[in-house]
């Protein structure tokens, strides 16, 4: 047994380590109910030598491994040994039996013991008593959280990041990136860059965290937070079925990241549930100080009420944080005393992502007293009452304020009276005029449709925008939960003629755009039409795919894009900004892809040499998280059908976008393979 176990690559030990016991390089502990493995790893393209924690599902990589020991001090070679040092703790020993890592807790008996749980958490403990636990590595974590994990909310100790990402995808060392638990008025929790907020959940009301718009009750399966003694209280997460392997992570690029280990049909493999931040607009205070982000409109930023863009020139070519400052500075005095009818009142906004920084005051929780405490403080800028929190008010700047389609919070800003009354007469003189303005828009549109026959009736803009809305997702029959076949979205029929709403671009505004479409902006031409690129008045560039007129393949690839694009959203999918349609002429509008496609360098020989092995892997890496949205976690299963080089667009950054879903088709949830009704593809 002794000479197996010598000349086996990986001798499997028991989940524990006693003292004068050791595991060496090629040597792992298993967790009771096998999910876990402790032992000795080198991350992808790396010869260094870390101890580690990984899910039992194959080699430890990147999305398997949950907790790294020496990640500041790797060993070089095959010689390091993991054992309990004479003081007690668990210790990392390289080939020179110099110590490089150690669990460095206080310990009065040295004797003690180290077990691997079966829920991946790594216990060193007093040998006589396993209740006194000495050290754990769930209380000493690096990029990940597990349920079974209690994440400490303490007033006291403010800030807490005890989560670091990986410096690189390849490199377990500490990153640029930390999660954790901002604990003032209500918890919530945060993503840094360095010292500086990138992103946050908006505050937890005892169900949700209020600040993500998608969340429900029993969204993620189940987080809670302990009651608070002292001032002290945990987060915990509950999975629905503890077969099931989760875990929330930071990523080493600045995401906040949950994945479930799926094996289906063979396949076996970490999937994204979900990922923070999601769009442009979950970015850290992106329209700055007392501006509203909504990823629907467009611009996506707008001051709130009583404010104007504190610098206006850069507001309208699209750079928001320098933000918004009031129009008539506050009264600092009563609105609701009779006497007095140049007090301060409120303003009522509905649908938010309430500010950052507020402060929670002990009340009744009714709007009435939560108004009155904030106009008792001349610095307080507004105050909202949330069920489950109670009255929360802001004092100073409001930040990261953000609109919802639906959902969020409603909240009170505290504007001077000549701002109020101000909305009140707008109100009254312009009623009649829209009025006035509606029937007359009917009328035309009307006269349009008579004479042309051919205009879609969508609202249009009227204008170039200065800035491009992120796409609110819509719902059709493809994807309604009864939907059990598929739909191949390239034939004619009722569902490639029921269009989504989407935005509708001027064509005299994306003539204007693509300096009438001259040659000079050509990207590319298929057998769809040409694509042109293009520069809205915001100086926002923009890709014009301009339907060829001639094409009756391109109509159908036209209405298939429009009705599956404006349903997907991803990183590695290339966003739909909207379309045009008018008379004969139809072209859809995408964000401009500065480096081209694929093939580009690919196929070319001296730019070939740009793709170095990392951005290659990035980009192989991308490509096949934004097909495993499509087949597996998107809310419709799609097939491609036309991936290759060209239809692989680069960002700036060299992240890629899968494009081109003229031949995409729609399976039912439950189906496998359908038949097609005719040849398409490259």
């Amino acid at each position: 047994m002794f000479i197996s176990c010598f000349l086996t690559l990986f001798c499997h030990a028991d989940n524990v380590i006693t003292q004068g016991q050791s595991i060496k390089d090629g040597q792992t502990l298993i967790s009771d109910g096998q999910n876990f493995v402790l032992g000795f790893f080198s991350p992808e393209n790396s010869s260094s030598r870390y101890v580690g924690i990984w899910y039992d599902n194959g080699i430890p990589d990147l999305y398997s491994v949950i907790w790294v020991a020496n990640r500041e001090r790797p060993i070089s070679d095959k010689s390091g040994v993991l054992r309990i040092g004479d003081d007690g703790n668990l210790m990392v020993f390289d080939g020179k039996n110099d110590a490089i890592w150690s669990s460095n807790a206080s310990i009065t008996l040295k004797n003690t013991t180290a077990e691997l749980e079966s829920t991946g958490n790594l216990i060193l403990f007093r040998s006589e008593d396993k209740e006194t636990v000495y050290w754990q590595s769930f209380n000493d974590p690096t990029d990940t959280y597990l349920a079974g994990m209690r994440l400490a909310v303490n007033a006291e100790m403010g800030e807490t990041h005890p989560f670091t990402s990986w410096k690189s995808a390849n490199d377990p060392s500490p990153g640029n990136y930390s999660m954790g638990v901002d604990p003032r008025a209500s918890p919530q929790i945060l993503i840094w860059e360095g010292k500086e907020r990138r992103w946050r959940s908006g505050y937890w009301d005892g169900r949700i965290f209020s600040g993500i718009a998608n969340m429900t009750g029993n969204y993620l399966y189940g987080f809670a937070l302990s009651d608070k003694v002292n001032g002290s209280g945990n987060f915990t997460y509950t999975p629905p079925n503890n077969k099931d392997k989760l875990r929330f992570r930071i990523t080493w690029d600045g995401y906040e990241e949950q994945s479930r280990w799926v094996e289906d049909n063979g396949d076996k493999m970490w999937s994204v549930i979900q990922y923070q931040p999601a769009n442009v607009c979950e970015h850290y205070n992106k329209c700055g100080a007392f501006g509203i982000c909504s990823a629907v409109d467009s611009p996506i930023c707008r001051c709130m009420k009583g404010f104007v863009p504190r610098y206006a020139d850069q507001w309208s070519r699209g750079n928001w944080s320098g933000g918004c400052i009031r129009t008539t500075q506050l009264n600092c005095q009563s609105k609701l005393s009779e006497e007095n009818d140049d007090g301060d009142g409120f303003y009522k906004l509905h649908f938010m992502k309430l500010p950052d920084f507020a402060d929670l005051v002990t009340l009744n929780n009714s709007d009435e007293a939560c108004e009155e405490r904030c106009l008792q403080n001349c610095s307080c800028t507004a105050y909202a009452v949330i069920t489950g929190i109670g009255c929360m008010i802001w004092k100073g700047d409001l930040v990261d304020a953000q609109h919802f389609p639906k959902g969020g919070n409603r909240m009170h800003i505290r504007l001077a009276n000549s701002d109020l009354l101000g909305n009140e007469v707008i109100i009254i003189a312009v009623a009649g005029v829209l009025g006035l303005g509606v029937l007359f828009i009917l009328l035309l549109c009307w006269l349009k449709t008579k004479l042309k026959g051919n205009i879609l009736s969508f609202p249009s803009s009227w204008r170039c925008g200065h800035d491009i809305p992120i796409l609110e997702q819509s719902r059709s029959r493809e994807s309604s939960p009864r939907f059990s076949g598929s739909v191949d979205l390239s034939a004619e029929g009722d569902q490639a003629s029921s269009l989504p709403e989407l935005p509708i671009f001027n064509f005299n505004c994306l003539q204007i755009a693509t300096s009438y479409f001259s040659e000079e902006n050509k990207l590319g031409e298929g057998g769809f039409g040409t694509v042109y690129k293009g520069k809205l008045q915001g100086e926002q560039e923009i890709a014009v795919k301009r339907l060829s007129r001639r094409s009756g393949q391109g109509l159908d690839e036209f209405k298939t894009e429009i009705i599956l694009i404006s349903k997907l959203q991803h990183r590695n999918l290339v966003r739909l900004l909207g379309c045009c349609i008018q008379g004969e002429e139809k072209m859809l509008i995408y964000e401009y892809m500065p480096n081209k496609s694929l093939d580009y360098f690919l196929f070319d020989t001296t730019k070939q040499a740009l793709l170095d092995w990392r951005k290659r892997f990035t980009i192989i890496e991308g490509i096949a998280r934004g097909l495993l949205y499509l087949h597996r976690d998107s809310r419709l299963r799609i097939i491609h059908r036309d991936l290759k080089a060209s239809n692989i667009l680069l960002d700036k950054d060299m992240n890629p976008k899968i494009s081109d879903f003229g031949m995409a088709r729609i399976f039912g949830g439950n189906q496998h393979e359908a038949n097609t009704n005719r040849v398409v593809g490259t």
